[in-house]
C-alpha cells in the first residue's frame, strides 16, 4: 500500500464540500483550528455554493474535488461534511495525477465514497476521521486527525464488549460507513475485503436494515475470508412496531458466527463526538482480549 507523505508546519490542505452544503460560519472553527496547527487552509472556490441539499451542483463539487486532487501544492484534502452526494460525482473524477502525487483524503461516513474507491483502484492510504463540520463536538476526537496527519498516530487500545471474541490478526485495514458500502456493492468502487481486516459503522437504520447489509456482505464473500471485524458506532439505531429480535451488535455478530476471526465492538469512531482517526488502506495489528481491544498500525 502507499501512503501519503505527513503533513509538516505549512503545508496546504483543502477544505471542499462534495455533498451537503456548508456555510462560512460553519467552517470559521475549523479553518481557526487547522491555521493554528501550522497548516494552510484552502477553500474550494464552489463550497458555499447552493443547490438544494447539496453544496453546488454536481458539476460544481466534481470541479473542487478535482482541483483539490490536481493541485500539487496541496498535501491534503478534507470533506467539509458528509451528508449525501459523493457518490453522484466519483465515476467523473480523474485520479490520474492523484496517483502521481498521492495526498490524505479525509472525512467519515459519505467520504466512504472516496476511501473505497481509492482503495479499490489505487491502494493508497487515506484517513477515517472527523470532518470540520464537527471540529468543536469533541477536542480528542479533532486532534487525533491532526496527530493522524503528522504521522503521530500508532495506536489505539480500548475497553472490551460483551460481544466481542478473541483473537490476533494482521492485515490491511478497509471499510467505512456500512450504509455506503452497501451502496457501492458491485460497482468499480466495491472493495476487496479479502484477507483484510474490515471496519464498519453507521446511524440511524432499522435493524432489519443492518440485517439486510450484513446478509449483503455475507452473501457476496466479503465477510469469509476476512483477517477481523472491527464495528465503530452503530448510532440511534431504530426498531419496528414489532420488534426485530435483535441489537445491531447482535446482528453483526450472528452473520459472521461460521468465521473465526477476532471481532471487536464500540471502536470509538463513526457517527459518534469521540469519532477517532485512523487510517484506512494501511497495514494494522488487532488484538481483541478481554481485558482490551487494540490496534497497531505499522508503516509497511
Amino acid at each position: 500500500m502507499i501512503s501519503p507523505p505527513y503533513l509538516v508546519p505549512g503545508d496546504s490542505i483543502a477544505i471542499i464540500a462534495t455533498a451537503r452544503k456548508v456555510s462560512e460560519e460553519e467552517m470559521k472553527p475549523a479553518i481557526e483550528i487547522l491555521e493554528k496547527a501550522g497548516l494552510t487552509v484552502e477553500l474550494g472556490g464552489n463550497i458555499f455554493n447552493k443547490e438544494n441539499q447539496y453544496s453546488g451542483s454536481d458539476e460544481e463539487r466534481l470541479n473542487d474535488l478535482q482541483w483539490a486532487l490536481d493541485d500539487e501544492t496541496i498535501k491534503a484534502v478534507i470533506i467539509a461534511r458528509g451528508g449525501y452526494g459523493t457518490v453522484r460525482l466519483i465515476d467523473k473524477v480523474d485520479f490520474s495525477l492523484f496517483q502521481k502525487n498521492p495526498k490524505w483524503i479525509i472525512g467519515y461516513s459519505d467520504v466512504t465514497v472516496l476511501h473505497s474507491h481509492i482503495n479499490a483502484h489505487f491502494q493508497t492510504a487515506t484517513l477515517h476521521a472527523t470532518m470540520p463540520i464537527n471540529f468543536l463536538k469533541n477536542e480528542e476526537a479533532t486532534q487525533s486527525l491532526l496527530n493522524a496527519l503528522q504521522g503521530k498516530l500508532n495506536s489505539y487500545s480500548f475497553e472490551p464488549h460483551s460481544l466481542n471474541r478473541n483473537g490476533k490478526a494482521e492485515g490491511v485495514l478497509v471499510g467505512g460507513n456500512l450504509s455506503l458500502l452497501y451502496a457501492l456493492a458491485a460497482s468499480p468502487s466495491d472493495i476487496n475485503t479479502n484477507g483484510k481486516i474490515l471496519f464498519i459503522e453507521d446511524l440511524d437504520e432499522y435493524y432489519y436494515h443492518i440485517d439486510r447489509m450484513m446478509i449483503n456482505l455475507k452473501r457476496s464473500g466479503k465477510l469469509k475470508d476476512l483477517k477481523g471485524l472491527i464495528v465503530g458506532g452503530m448510532t440511534e439505531m431504530k426498531d419496528n412496531a414489532i420488534p426485530f429480535g435483535k441489537n445491531s451488535e447482535e446482528i453483526i455478530l450472528d452473520s459472521v458466527k461460521e468465521y473465526d476471526y477476532p471481532v471487536c465492538f464500540n471502536f470509538p469512531a463513526g457517527h459518534v463526538d469521540r469519532n477517532l482517526a485512523f487510517y484506512l488502506g494501511k497495514k494494522c495489528e488487532l488484538n481483541v482480549t478481554n481485558s482490551d481491544s487494540s490496534i497497531v498500525f505499522f508503516e509497511k
